[in-house]
């Protein structure tokens, strides 16, 4: 698996399709070829796990369209938090964000040791 830091560095590769307080879409430009590309059978549980991050309240991935919609509390994670971080910047709610993304990665590291 990827470390943090190397999914990190895909960013440039994500768009923004869609954002209003709360509610995100994302968009994959290009699928990195040196990534494996997602089991069917594994979207749901990738799914479940991305829900289990702080903040989120619910996840919608459609591998055929490259994109993932994700619902949140703008309470926990700030609206301004998402464009920020995708854009590299190192503003307050960015860090908001890494620290929370950066808890998750390695709790589902830890969870499948």
């Amino acid at each position: 698996m990827p470390t943090f830091e190397q999914l990190r560095g895909y960013l440039d590769r994500v768009n923004i399709a869609h954002h209003i307080r709360g509610r995100i879409r994302l968009r994959l430009q290009a699928y990195p070829k040196e990534l494996p590309l997602p089991d069917p059978d594994d979207t749901g549980q990738f799914q479940a796990l991305i829900e289990q991050t702080p903040g989120v309240r619910s996840v919608r991935i459609n591998p055929l369209a490259r994109s993932c919609l994700i619902e949140y509390d703008p309470r926990v994670i700030p609206d301004q938090a998402w464009k920020d971080f995708i854009a590299g910047d190192s503003s307050a709610a960015a860090l908001i964000l890494e620290h929370i993304l950066r808890d998750t990665y390695q709790e589902i590291i830890h969870a499948q040791l």
